[in-house]
């Protein structure tokens, strides 16, 4: 079986759930990675020289087509060549965006939804409300409960919808968490949805009572320097550290010695959402109980009081509560890792995802 997985841009670091589609998925995979005339094909490069690309834009203005006419004849006869049986999408604003060429297909379509395509006003106001993607894509995968009912209301027909969270990289389940220091680690995207400034604020008020504790958050993002404007504003220079990009083995090394997670997930002001954050997936995996928000699909994965703590989203307070009780009480937060890995392990591992997505694929071809 030959698939096509399309993507926006090619291995960004934050989407991990993409690189498990393209090395799990049983198949020969041609992985087509970014837009227009760039698009490129994984081990291949371009796919025409740039002297037919010319040629086509002159038939395309011919034929009253300023824009799109040459990539997507370019992108149709590639399909061809390698014989694509089934065509998996990643985010469906791309999907919308090669509607032109997935709407001549004689063959499956999958469009695998993440979060901010399924959330954010304006995305889906310039995709037209996904109309045309419902209409051609033999099925829609959601990473949430919360999703599914989005694209339902939407207008995707509830035969084509299926919930499918994300798993966490079975590395993960091997982590020893020791508990051995009072920190908290959190990572992801210095985003407005993800609201790192929270999570310093709901810290802030921990140091009263726990002067040496730690909160270490890793990633980029264009809130970044807000934050670190806000840890020198506050004097918590040395108890909040800034990581940068860590790698997946960095990430387990700071899970192994840390009290709990952290992430204060919100909806921002775009409407844009979390799809089922692969972070906290990854934290539970690994035995350290989450620190979040009642946002998306938070909790379809971390169970209340049991896995982790849930607060309301913007309620610094409770948030702040929640660290203080894990920091109060270890052996609560020893038990609630452990009911989270067990948890994560018998209902969203990545094998369980891959094999959801692989059946969808096979029965579909």
């Amino acid at each position: 079986m030959n698939i096509a997985l399309f993507s926006p841009s090619k291995n960004p670091y934050s989407e991990t759930f993409i690189q498990a589609h393209k090395n799990y998925l049983k198949g020969n995979m041609f992985y087509f990675y970014g837009s227009g005339s760039d698009i490129r094909l994984e081990g291949v490069g371009e796919l025409e020289a740039s002297f037919y690309y010319d040629l086509l834009k002159v038939k395309g203005k011919l034929l009253g087509r300023k824009y799109g006419y040459a990539w997507e004849q370019v992108l149709l006869k590639a399909l061809k060549k390698y014989k694509i049986d089934v065509v998996l999408v990643e985010y469906g604003n791309h999907a919308f965006y090669l509607k032109n060429v997935l709407n001549k297909l004689k063959i499956p379509i999958v469009v695998h939804f993440h979060g901010v395509d399924a959330s954010s006003r304006y995305i889906i106001e310039y995709c037209n409300n996904y109309k045309t993607v419902f209409s051609f894509s033999s099925k829609v995968i959601a990473v949430s409960k919360l999703m599914v009912q989005n694209l339902f209301d939407l207008g995707c027909p509830m035969e084509k919808l299926v919930c499918n969270p994300c798993g966490p990289n079975s590395d993960f389940f091997n982590v020893k968490a020791k508990f051995s220091k009072k920190q908290f680690i959190g990572i992801g995207r210095f985003v407005d949805k993800k609201a790192p400034y929270y999570t310093i604020l709901a810290f802030k008020e921990v140091l009263i009572k726990y002067p040496e504790a730690i909160l270490l958050l890793a990633g980029k993002g264009l809130l970044l320097d807000t934050c670190i404007n806000l840890v020198k504003s506050l004097n918590l220079e040395k108890n909040v550290s800034f990581l940068g990009v860590i790698t997946p083995h960095e990430f387990q090394n700071y899970l192994s010695e840390s009290l709990a997670y952290v992430q204060h997930s919100i909806t921002a002001s775009s409407g844009d959402k979390e799809g089922t954050p692969v972070a906290v997936l990854e934290a539970s995996a690994a035995g350290l109980p989450v620190i979040s928000t009642k946002h998306a699909g938070i909790p379809d994965v971390i169970i209340e009081g049991e896995t982790g703590l849930l607060c309301n989203e913007h309620d610094v307070v409770k948030m702040t509560q929640n660290m203080l009780f894990l920091l109060d009480n270890p052996k609560k937060a020893i038990l609630m890792g452990e009911q989270g890995r067990k948890n994560i392990s018998e209902h969203f591992t990545l094998d369980r995802h891959i094999s959801i997505l692989q059946k969808i694929i096979d029965d579909l071809v």
